[in-house]
């Protein structure tokens, strides 16, 4: 190689994001390439965590990690800026504040609410889908209850809470939900009974991909905690106090609407001219966008083929800590050669927190596990996350040692 240095850009902090960052930090000669981190906010933060944020179960600072201290700015250039379009056939993009030129891009920009064309659920429902929003759903909440507190007639159904979707968001959203509501029971000096939770869902099961031993004791976990069900009802519509639901054409009066039902890529992937099925670029084995060989897209912007099953994984942030690895392998082997990589989820099991100390789910290879030993997994999955991103410092700063 000879001339100016090469121009890998990332776009996104997210899981995907920042992992690509460090991995490719790790495999790419500094003074031979140039790593650019591209993000609107100055922190990372766990979008797995979010929801905690949204029930009110953790501190808002809790999920947020400052970019500066995770990553070497001395060796990545880091521009905390808004990605405003991608030109992919001029290999630049254009920010806020100025443009940047690439040779490879990582496009990891996360997900936007998907509507699935609902009437009102873009302008009346609230979403998991950032910090600053699932803060917004948390002060809600609560400014529901003092008013309910302080009126002197109440609506009932300000204290009605809708979740759209049973995914696996939704009931997480639900465990932590079924923890902080008593709490604030207790602080406004109201009935439980008072308050209804209920998920809205239109499949006849809860989680899909889990089976029905952990999906019968997730259910009756929540249901022993208040929370209502109604599965196989499809939202037909979202007014600003009300959900409209099922065929019959139910009206649920509710003081907070929450849709967890279903992401899309950023709408910036669709607006580059990259071709979108059911929302998401179908990138190759190796991750890259057809036709563009030098630009690869990870996370909740992809979908990226299980060849056993012919369906896409699901976006984990498993997967997407995994896609960063064969990203940044990939990146470093088009630059010096060698041999590409085809990604292939290395299945680590799936642990799904259900509040304060419950859980459920598979670890190795299937192994079923409940309650608290299932609440110390989940954390141990989280802390492993932080150990890979920033050390044991970012451990113990951030980590989740106990069940709850």
């Amino acid at each position: 190689m000879s001339g100016s240095k090469l121009k890998v850009v990332v776009l996104g902090a997210g899981y995907a994001g920042m992992m690509s960052v460090k991995r490719l930090t790790q495999q790419l000669p500094a003074e031979e390439v140039e790593i650019t981190l591209v993000n609107k906010h100055n922190y990372h933060y766990q979008t797995t965590w979010l929801h905690e944020v949204a029930a009110g179960t953790i501190d808002v600072n809790r999920s947020r990690i400052m970019i500066s201290d995770v990553i070497n700015t001395k060796r990545v250039q880091f521009v905390h800026d808004t990605v405003v379009k991608i030109n992919k056939e001029e290999k630049t993009v254009q920010l806020e504040n100025g443009e940047l030129s690439y040779d490879y891009l990582v496009i990891g920009l996360g997900f936007e609410k998907a509507t699935f064309g609902i009437p009102g659920m873009d302008k009346h429902a609230f979403s998991i889908q950032s910090v600053d929003k699932s803060r917004m759903i948390r002060d809600h909440i609560e400014y529901q209850f003092a008013r309910y507190r302080n009126e002197k007639n109440p609506d009932p159904s300000m204290l009605t809470i809708i979740v759209g979707g049973a995914g696996f968001t939704g009931i997480e959203f639900l465990g932590e939900l079924a923890e902080r509501i008593p709490q604030l029971c207790k602080k406004y000096d109201i009935p439980r009974q008072d308050v209804r939770i209920i998920d809205v869902e239109a499949m006849d099961t809860i989680l899909p991909g889990f089976d029905d031993e952990l999906l019968a004791y997730a259910k009756e976990s929540l249901e022993a905690r208040g929370i209502e069900f109604k599965l196989g009802t499809m939202i037909k519509e979202v007014k600003s106090d009300a959900v409209v639901v099922g065929e019959e054409q139910e009206e649920i009066k509710a003081g907070t609407i929450v849709w967890t039902g279903g992401v899309q890529a950023n709408r910036l992937v669709g607006e580059a001219g990259f071709e979108l099925t059911k929302g998401k670029v179908n990138v190759d084995a190796t991750l890259r966008a057809p036709g563009h060989d030098e630009v690869f897209i990870l996370g909740d912007c992809a979908w990226v083929m299980n060849n056993e099953t012919g369906k896409p994984y699901p976006p984990t942030a498993q997967i997407a800590i995994q896609e960063a690895d064969v990203c940044a392998h990939n990146v470093k082997t088009m630059i010096y050669g060698g041999t590409l990589k085809e990604f292939q989820f290395d299945d680590k099991g799936t642990v799904a927190s259900l509040g304060g100390s419950d859980a459920m789910g598979t670890v190795f290879d299937g192994n079923k596990i409940y309650g608290m030993q299932a609440k110390v997994m989940k954390n141990v999955i989280d802390d492993r996350y932080l150990f890979l991103l920033g050390g044991p410092k970012l451990v113990l700063r951030k980590g989740k040692f106990r069940p709850f």
